[in-house]
C-alpha cells in the first residue's frame, strides 16, 4: 500500500509537456522546493528555472527562467556558433603570426590578440550553459509570510516573486554568493559564502548586517527567540531574531562598560617579503639571507613573488587554466618547496596557503604554536595585464583569520616604465576593488585544513569580471598589507645623478623624488596607508651576480635606480595614537624594513618587512557569560520579556455558514497599542456532512491549501497595533472531476449536493517570538438549507453584523 501511495504521488516535470515524444525543456534537477500553503502552489527550482504547481490539482501552473520568462522551448544551436566563431578567430590570429613580421610593434599587437583571444574563448566556453550566466543560478529559495518568494544568486542578488511566478523586483546589498534565505514575521534574512548575514524588511529593504562566521552561512531556521545560523564548516550559532533593534543598543553598552572582563591581547611578529626573481630560480644561500635568519623570530611568513615565470606562451596558458579551475606551475611548485626548506616546514613551520597567478605567487607559512589560532584561509587573485584578462600584471592574495582577526596580505606587479604613473594607480585601484576571496568547497576549515588546501580557492574575480559595486573586501580586513614590484620610479632626476646620491646615502633627498610618495600624498594611491622609513638603496635595476651598488644597470638603457619593491600596510588605526582594544582591534608597528642588497640572483633585491601585531579579541565564553548575565537582570530583561510576548487580538466569531458563492467577512483586530502582530489562517482540515447531520472523519488538508470550493482573502498579513483587517471568506462555485476524502474518490455530484465543513485555524504570532494563540473557525457549507440550518445561519449572520459572537482571544 505504501509503494502505490508513493507511486501515486510521484509527478515527472518532463512528462507534463512531453508531446508526441518530443520534450522542449532541458533536464534539469529538482534543488529547492517549497510550498505555498495558503495559496495551494508549490515551488520546485533549478539552477536557472523554475516549476509552478498547483498542489490541489497536481497540475503544473507554468515554468519560468530567472529572469521571469515563461520556458515555452528550448533554442537549438544556431548553425553558427559563436564559440566557433572563437575558435576560428584565434585561429586566424594564430596563422597570422606565420606571416613576416613587419615590425615590433605589430608583433605586439598580433601577440596580444591572440593571448586575449585565446584567454576570453576559454573563458566564456567554460561558463557556456543553456541559460545564460552561471553568475545568475538560483543558490536559495524561501517563502515570506505574505506570500512573496525570495531566491538568492550567485552574484549577490536577492529576486522577490509573487505566488503567480511573475517577478517582483531584485535586490543586491552584498556582492558575494547568496547561500541561504530564512523568514520569520515581518523579517528576511540572507546567508551569504563570505560568512556575512544581512536582515531585510518584506520591501527588500536592508535593516542590518554583521559577520556570522568566517566561512559559507548555509543553513539558517528561526527557534525559540533566535536565528541559528549554520557554517560550512559545522559551527552554529544562535541570534536575536529582533537584532538589530532598541535591545541591541543597551546590550552593546553594558557589554562595553565590562569589556575588560573578556577581553584578551595576543602580540605575535609578521615577516613580509618580496622579490621580482626574473624567472630565476634562486640559490640556497640567497634565501637564507633574505628569510632565513628573519623567520626565527616570527611566528607568521609571508612572500610574495613576481616574474616566477613569463613569456607569451605561458601566460596564454596560465589564463586558459584559470577559467577552468586550475593554477600553478612547475617553477611555482619548485618556489614553494625550496622556501619551505628554508623555512624548516613540516618541523618548525606549516605553509598555511598560497595562490599562483601566472607569474605572480604568494605563501603563507605559520609556526606550529600559532597554527591552531589562524583559520579561514582564502586566497584570490585579479589580472591587470592585456585588458585586465592576462596576469603578467596584477595581484594574487590570502586572507586569514588571526586570533579572529581578518588579515590580508596582496602580492602586486604593476604596470612598468617611468612615465606609467597613471596606469600603475590604475592598477592598484582595480586590485583595491575587485579582489574577492572566495570559500573553501571541500568542506575543510581553515584552521584544520592541510597547507595546500586553498590553492584552488579562487576569488570569482579572477578573470576581472567582478564588478566594481559595493564595498570592497579588502576594507573590511583589520590589518591589509600590500607588498610586491609597485613599479614607480625616481622622476626629475638623471641616472647619473641618481647613482651620485646612491653612492652618498643621500635617501632623505632621493624619497623627494619618489613618484610612490608623491602620488600618496596627493590622495591618488593607497589612500590610509603607510610604509616604514626607507634606509635601504634603490631596489632596480641591476645587473645580475653583481655585487654592491656598482650593479645598477649600466647597458644603454642606463634605467634609473628605484624603489620599485616596497611593502605597505594599515591597521585598524583611524588615528596614529590609537592604543589596541575591541573596538581598535589590530595595531601594527615595523622593526625592521629593508632590502638584501648582497643577493644578486636578479636585477630586482629583495625586500623583507617585519611587523609587531598587538591584536585585542573576545573570549567568547567569558563574554557569553557576562552576557547571559546583562539579559537576565535589570532593565534589559523587562525589555526582552516584552518585545517576545503575542499581542492578544479578536476574531469576530466562531462558526460562518456559506451558501453557494456567498462572501461572509471575518475580522481580525490586534489589540495591542504597541506591538504589531501576524497572523495566518490555514486549513486544518475537511469533511463532508453525511444526512444525519454526523461529519464524516476529518481529512486532514497539509499542503493542498483550503480546498477548491472556499477562498480566503487575505490568509496572511501583519496588523499594525490597533489594527482591524476584514478577511473575505467565500464559497467558490468549482465543480471537480474527481476529489479524495480519506484516499475514497468522491465523483463531484455526490460531493456538491452534500454539505461541507472545514476547520480553520487563526495563528497570531507577535514579530519578537516564535510563541503564538490560536483560533479556531469552523467554516460550513450547506447545499440544501432546511429551516433549523436557515435559522442558525441567520443567528449567525446576525451575530456577526452585530458583533455579538466575537471570540476575544487572549493570555
Amino acid at each position: 500500500m505504501a509503494a502505490l501511495l508513493v507511486e501515486r504521488s510521484y509527478i515527472d516535470l518532463r512528462s507534463q509537456v512531453t508531446v508526441g515524444g518530443v520534450c522542449n525543456l532541458p533536464a534539469v534537477d529538482v534543488k529547492y522546493m517549497a510550498s505555498d500553503n495558503c495559496r495551494a502552489k508549490v515551488w520546485s527550482a533549478g539552477s536557472l528555472t523554475f516549476a509552478l504547481w498547483d498542489s490541489r490539482t497536481r497540475d503544473l501552473l507554468k515554468v519560468f527562467g530567472i529572469d521571469g520568462q515563461v520556458v515555452t522551448r528550448v533554442e537549438l544551436p544556431s548553425a553558427q556558433d559563436p564559440y566557433v566563431e572563437d575558435e576560428m578567430k584565434i585561429k586566424f590570429v594564430s596563422s597570422s603570426k606565420k606571416e613576416k613580421s613587419q615590425g615590433s610593434v605589430s608583433f605586439f599587437q598580433r601577440s596580444r590578440n591572440a593571448l586575449i583571444g585565446a584567454a576570453d574563448a576559454v573563458r566564456r566556453a567554460a561558463v557556456k550553459g543553456t541559460f545564460g550566466d552561471d553568475n545568475r543560478r538560483t543558490e536559495a529559495l524561501a517563502i515570506s509570510m505574505d506570500g512573496i518568494i525570495w531566491t538568492g544568486c550567485t552574484n549577490g542578488s536577492v529576486i522577490l516573486w509573487d505566488g503567480s511566478g511573475n517577478r517582483l523586483q531584485e535586490v543586491q546589498h552584498h556582492s558575494s554568493s547568496v547561500q541561504s534565505i530564512c523568514t520569520y514575521g515581518p523579517r528576511v534574512w540572507v546567508g551569504y559564502v563570505s560568512g556575512k548575514v544581512q536582515v531585510m524588511d518584506l520591501d527588500g529593504n536592508l535593516i542590518g548586517e554583521w559577520v556570522a562566521h568566517g566561512s559559507p552561512v548555509i543553513k539558517m531556521v528561526v527557534g525559540g527567540q533566535y536565528l541559528f545560523t549554520l557554517a560550512h564548516h559545522g559551527g552554529i550559532r544562535g541570534w536575536n531574531i529582533r537584532s538589530p533593534g532598541p535591545i541591541d543598543d543597551l546590550l552593546r553598552t553594558e557589554l562595553a562598560n565590562r569589556e575588560q572582563s573578556y577581553a584578551k591581547y595576543e602580540n605575535i611578529k609578521i615577516l613580509t617579503g618580496t622579490w621580482n626573481v626574473g624567472q630565476e630560480r634562486a640559490a640556497h644561500d640567497s634565501l637564507i639571507i633574505w628569510l632565513g635568519g628573519a623567520a626565527s623570530e616570527v611566528g607568521l611568513v609571508v612572500v610574495g613573488l613576481q616574474e616566477v615565470e613569463m613569456g607569451a606562451g605561458f601566460l596564454a596558458m596560465a589564463a586558459a587554466k584559470e577559467t577552468v579551475g586550475l593554477e600553478g606551475s612547475a617553477n611555482g611548485q619548485w618556489w614553494l618547496g625550496t622556501i619551505g626548506k628554508t623555512l624548516d616546514e613540516g618541523t618548525s613551520f606549516q605553509r598555511v596557503g598560497s595562490r599562483q597567478l601566472a607569474g605572480l605567487l604568494i605563501a603563507a607559512w605559520a609556526r606550529k604554536s600559532l597554527r591552531p589560532y589562524i583559520g579561514d584561509v582564502d586566497a584570490a587573485a585579479v589580472p591587470c595585464g592585456f585588458g585586465r584578462a592576462i596576469g603578467n600584471k596584477g595581484a594574487v592574495g590570502l586572507r586569514m583569520r588571526v586570533y579572529d582577526r581578518v588579515i590580508c596580505f596582496v602580492n602586486c606587479h604593476f604596470a612598468a616604465h617611468l612615465e606609467a604613473v597613471s596606469r600603475r594607480n590604475a592598477d592598484f585601484d582595480h586590485v583595491y576593488r575587485t579582489m574577492a576571496f572566495s570559500r573553501p568547497t571541500t568542506g575543510l576549515h581553515g584552521a584544520a585544513a592541510g597547507p595546500t588546501s586553498v590553492q584552488l580557492n579562487r576569488g570569482v574575480n579572477v578573470t576581472g569580471s567582478q564588478p566594481d559595486d559595493g564595498r570592497p573586501e579588502l576594507s573590511e580586513a583589520d590589518m591589509v598589507v600590500f607588498l610586491g614590484d609597485f613599479n614607480y620610479r625616481l622622476h626629475s632626476i638623471t641616472y647619473d645623478e641618481a647613482r651620485d646620491m646612491v653612492s652618498q646615502r643621500c635617501f632623505d633627498w632621493l624619497r623627494e623624488k619618489d613618484q610612490l610618495r608623491a602620488e600618496m600624498k596627493a590622495g591618488k594611491v593607497f589612500q590610509g596607508m603607510r610604509e616604514g622609513q626607507i634606509k635601504f638603496p634603490p631596489t632596480y635595476k641591476f645587473e645580475r651576480h653583481q655585487p654592491g651598488l656598482s650593479g645598477y644597470d649600466s647597458s644603454e638603457k642606463k634605467r634609473i635606480p628605484a624603489w620599485c619593491d616596497r611593502v605597505l600596510y594599515r591597521d585598524s588605526r583611524s588615528i596614529s595614537v590609537a592604543e589596541c582594544s575591541l573596538e581598535c582591534p589590530v595595531v601594527s608597528s615595523i622593526t625592521l624594513y629593508e632590502a638584501c642588497m648582497d643577493v644578486t640572483d636578479s636585477d630586482h633585491k629583495p625586500v623583507r618587512c617585519i611587523f609587531s601585531v598587538e591584536i585585542a579579541h573576545a573570549d567568547e565564553l567569558i563574554r557569553r557569560q557576562v552576557c547571559g548575565e546583562i539579559t537576565s537582570t535589570g532593565k534589559l530583561r523587562s525589555t526582552l520579556e516584552e518585545s517576545r510576548a503575542v499581542p492578544d487580538f479578536i476574531v469576530s466569531t466562531n462558526d460562518i455558514i456559506l451558501k453557494n458563492q456567498e462572501t461572509c467577512t471575518l475580522r481580525i483586530t490586534n489589540k495591542s497599542e504597541k506591538y504589531k502582530a501576524i497572523f495566518q489562517i490555514i486549513c486544518e482540515g475537511e469533511s463532508i456532512i453525511q444526512g444525519d447531520e454526523n461529519s464524516s472523519k476529518l481529512c486532514a488538508r497539509c499542503s493542498f491549501g483550503f480546498p477548491s470550493w472556499l477562498e480566503v482573502q487575505p490568509a496572511v498579513g501583519v496588523l499594525k497595533p490597533g489594527q482591524t483587517i476584514d478577511v473575505a471568506v467565500r464559497h467558490e462555485d468549482v465543480l471537480t472531476q474527481e476529489q479524495s476524502i480519506d484516499g475514497v474518490p468522491q465523483n463531484w455530484w455526490t460531493e456538491n449536493t452534500r454539505d461541507k465543513e472545514v476547520e480553520l485555524l487563526v495563528n497570531v504570532t507577535g514579530t519578537g517570538s516564535t510563541e503564538h494563540k490560536s483560533h479556531r473557525v469552523h467554516v460550513r457549507h450547506c447545499f440544501s438549507f432546511r429551516s433549523d440550518s436557515g435559522d442558525r445561519r441567520g443567528t449567525s449572520r446576525r451575530s456577526q453584523s452585530s458583533n455579538q459572537q466575537k471570540s476575544d482571544v487572549r493570555d
